[in-house]
């Protein structure tokens, strides 16, 4: 039926793939490719049915109740077949995938002959532009055509170098695909002339189009400036006319910058007139009228500029003079003071004024006074109409000069005596300022000091207080001295009958009081001192009884410590584990009753913290830690005789010996390089290789699987440490891992039996299982009692055993 149902398949998919269909366009091939995919993938399943036909087939040859030839006869037939059917589809795939790219080149070579097409109806227009606007805007859209071109022209040679290949392949239209290849690169080379063609004719109008608007744009301005300087006004002031004449300055200076505009822009006509441009009369007409007013501009502004110099020249000797006559009224005016000052600040100030006044005539003499002077000059040997007026005038102003220079020379005199008088009193002023302002920093030091709170924290900082008081009393003859000449100092100033100090608000009266107030500070410091001496002494006691207390609980807990942890109580007692844990026991109790010791050191802390004591240089340690270490130690004993019970009971039930319990242990502790009662994750892998696991050496950061599964069960939270219990716990678990049910129990038991009697003699546990393992059995297994009631003599019932020890 197997091969009945094979053989109907094969012939349906043979006569799928014999057909000469391979499309007729792109989509038709590729619907012929996906349904050929699900032929294939048809085909791909049916193998596994081929494979269990020739399965069946291997079979039924070696039984001798078939024709064997008639089998292997089928079996060869459908498996030539099949692998027909493969190389057929194969032949297809290729022959489908061939016409598949046929099509893709029609299809990409048509798409690309219709872009081609609307880019000749751009390149095409006779359309150039009719002003500068429009030819830019046109040369913008052509040159975003040639990049357009540019850019696409990777995919026209895509299709190209496709077509090639298609016909050097030998394909089936190879004459076709060279025909339409041929008429493909034509029409691409017609669509570049044309826009190269184009792009030149924009480029030569848009030079003629910016040689119009630049001719426009001079002729624009010039008659602007031709409104300008037909102008009658030359001002009727200085201000008017010294604006008037900036503005010609400006225009002359725009002037030169269009003159040599108008150069370029004729130089750019005669090269559209060398280059034939079509305009050539245009330009030419253009190039004359604009170089003609060029002329009449220039002509017209010198005219101009003649006139504004004339009466400027007139404007600016009267406004000079105006200038000149203010300037020495009002000089005038700041002579005409009796203010002489009141003390050597303001007489400075008042001859530093003076100075700058002075130096202000000098050098209004070499500016003011010599420019008035020489524009009269000039005025008069130019015959000025006004020359009597001008000459009148100048006279004037330099008899008021000369009266202003003698009134500065007399007051200046004056200001230089009353400096001299104040100046004796500024001496006497400072110098008290100085040394008073010393005197008071110096006190206000020693009055920080004196009133700074006495608090120490030690017998060497009180010591240190008292020898700084006494040097600052050996210091006060000193301070004396400074006293008595700031006393003198005082006393010189008041003679003068002048008002206050200016440099300081200190008084002698204000000093004086100062000095008593200081012989009081001073008495009341030496009794604060006196008194922290005999408060420092009785805290270095207190010190010193704590850290003796702190240092010896300290010690025991270290040693306590290290005998739990180091194996001591198994070198002192007999080893066993029973022995371990009554150790253990009795060490447990000694630390609870040691809780009364560390009460007393919590006493002495609590004495120490109401006494402000914040350090204690003769321990390290603290009521704190001490608790926190007594509390670690208390849950260690815990755990340690958990963990021996847990051992105990292991023992007991699974088997495991405690010789290999005891080295469990002892390679714990061992790897417990701190003491602290648990292990790293490093720590842990490190003794888990000591004992024999084969765990295989990663690189740092690299996963671990095989040791991550290990960490799963002892240490599920990955809290970073592995405990004794949780280690001890997971080698029981390990040592027992292959005990998977009681019938492989008995199975074991069974074997050692002799013929597979529900009984195991001592003789054959001892013969077949190490003495630990048999003392085991023989101190828990009961004697085998028969069918009748009877106990035969050295049998064990290991079938009971066994039930009771799963029961557990």
């Amino acid at each position: 039926i197997g091969i009945k149902d094979f053989d109907f398949w094969l012939s349906e998919v043979e006569a799928l793939l014999a057909s000469e269909d391979y499309g007729k366009d792109l989509a038709s091939v590729n619907n012929l490719l996906k349904k050929h995919q699900l032929l294939e993938a048809d085909i791909s399943a049916h193998e596994d049915r081929l494979k269990d036909l020739n399965s069946q087939a291997d079979s039924l040859m070696t039984s001798s109740a078939f024709d064997t030839s008639q089998v292997k006869e089928k079996r060869d037939t459908i498996n030539g077949r099949f692998q027909k059917i493969k190389s057929m589809a194969t032949s297809r795939r290729a022959k489908l995938s061939e016409s598949h790219r046929l099509h893709q080149f029609f299809r990409d070579m048509d798409d690309e002959e219709s872009w081609i097409k609307e880019k000749k109806l751009l390149v095409s227009s006779e359309d150039y532009g009719r002003d500068l606007t429009g030819v830019q805007n046109l040369r913008k859209k052509h040159k975003r055509l040639e990049a357009e071109l540019a850019a696409h022209e990777p995919a026209i040679q895509g299709v190209l170098d496709t077509g090639k290949k298609l016909s050097d392949d030998n394909t089936i239209g190879q004459e076709e695909i060279q025909q339409r290849l041929a008429q493909f690169v034509e029409h691409w080379k017609e669509l570049k002339q044309l826009a190269a063609a184009r792009g030149q004719r924009l480029e030569e109008s848009l030079e003629y189009q910016q040689f119009v608007a630049n001719v426009e744009e001079e002729e624009a301005w010039i008659n602007e400036k031709m409104t300008l300087v037909a102008s009658e006004d030359y001002g009727d002031t200085l201000a008017a006319i010294q604006g008037l004449l900036k503005k010609h300055e400006a225009f002359e200076t725009d002037f030169t910058v269009h003159k040599d505009r108008v150069n370029d822009v004729c130089t750019n006509g005669q090269d559209l007139i060398k280059k034939n441009n079509h305009h050539e009369e245009n330009i030419s007409s253009k190039m004359k009228g604009l170089n003609g007013k060029v002329s009449d501009l220039e002509k017209a502004a010198a005219q101009r500029k003649a006139k504004l110099d004339e009466n400027s020249a007139f404007l600016q000797f009267n406004w000079k003079a105006d200038v000149v006559e203010s300037w020495i009224g009002e000089k005038e005016n700041s002579l005409k003071t009796d203010d002489y000052g009141r003390d050597l600040s303001s007489v400075q100030t008042l001859l530093t004024k003076q100075e700058t006044f002075d130096a202000g005539l000098q050098a209004f003499q070499q500016e003011g006074i010599a420019n008035i002077t020489a524009l009269k000059d000039q005025l008069l040997a130019a015959k000025h109409i006004q020359s009597k007026a001008i000459e009148a005038r100048h006279a004037s102003l330099m008899k008021r000069w000369t009266q202003l220079l003698a009134n500065s020379a007399t007051r200046k005199k004056k200001l230089l005596e009353a400096q001299s008088h104040f100046r004796k009193v500024e001496d006497l002023f400072l110098t008290f300022a100085k040394k008073v302002s010393a005197f008071n920093s110096w006190f206000e030091n020693a009055e920080e000091d004196l009133t700074d709170p006495v608090r120490c924290n030690s017998l060497e900082e009180i010591k240190a207080l008292r020898e700084a008081h006494d040097a600052f009393r050996s210091s006060l003859s000193s301070a004396q001295a400074d006293f008595n000449q700031l006393a003198e100092l005082d006393r010189q100033i008041k003679s003068f009958r002048v008002a206050s100090n200016p440099y300081t608000w200190f008084t002698m009266e204000a000093l004086e009081e100062t000095w008593r107030n200081l012989q009081k500070i001073i008495k009341e410091r030496e009794l604060e001192l006196q008194k922290e001496q005999r408060r420092q002494e009785e805290n270095d006691k207190l010190r010193q009884e704590f850290a003796q207390h702190a240092n010896a609980f300290h010690q025991w807990i270290q040693e306590t410590r290290t005998y739990l942890l180091d194996g001591s109580c198994m070198v002192e007692e007999s080893g066993t584990l029973e022995s371990q844990l009554e150790a253990t026991k009795r060490k447990h109790q000694e630390i609870r009753a040691m809780r009364s010791q560390l009460k007393k050191i919590e006493d002495l802390g609590a004495a120490m913290e109401e006494a402000l004591i914040l350090d204690n240089k003769y321990t390290e340690h603290s009521t704190v830690g001490l608790a926190q270490q007594w509390d670690q130690l208390d849950q260690l004993g815990m755990r340690m005789q958990h963990n021996l019970e847990q051992q105990i009971q292991a023992r007991n039930t699974t088997g495991v010996t405690e010789e290999a319990l005891k080295e469990f242990s002892m390679m714990f502790k061992h790897f417990d390089k701190d003491k602290s009662g648990r292990l790293n994750h490093q720590e842990f892998k490190s003794c888990l290789r000591s004992l024999g696991y084969d765990l295989p050496m990663v690189e740092e950061g690299e996963p671990d699987p095989e040791f991550e599964a290990i960490l799963d069960t002892v240490d599920p939270n990955r809290d970073g440490h592995v405990s004794l219990q949780e280690y001890m716990a997971f080698m029981i678990s390990r040592e027992t891992e292959n005990v998977k049910s009681s019938e492989e129990i008995e199975s074991a038991f069974r074997a050692l039996s002799s013929e597979g009697k529900p009984y195991v003699a001592k003789e054959e546990l001892y013969q077949n299982l190490t003495r630990e393992q048999a003392d085991y059995c023989v101190s828990h297994m009961k004697p085998y009692v028969d069918g009748k009631g009877r106990e035969l003599p050295t049998a064990f019932d290991y079938v009971e055993f066994t039930r009771s020890l799963f029961v557990n």
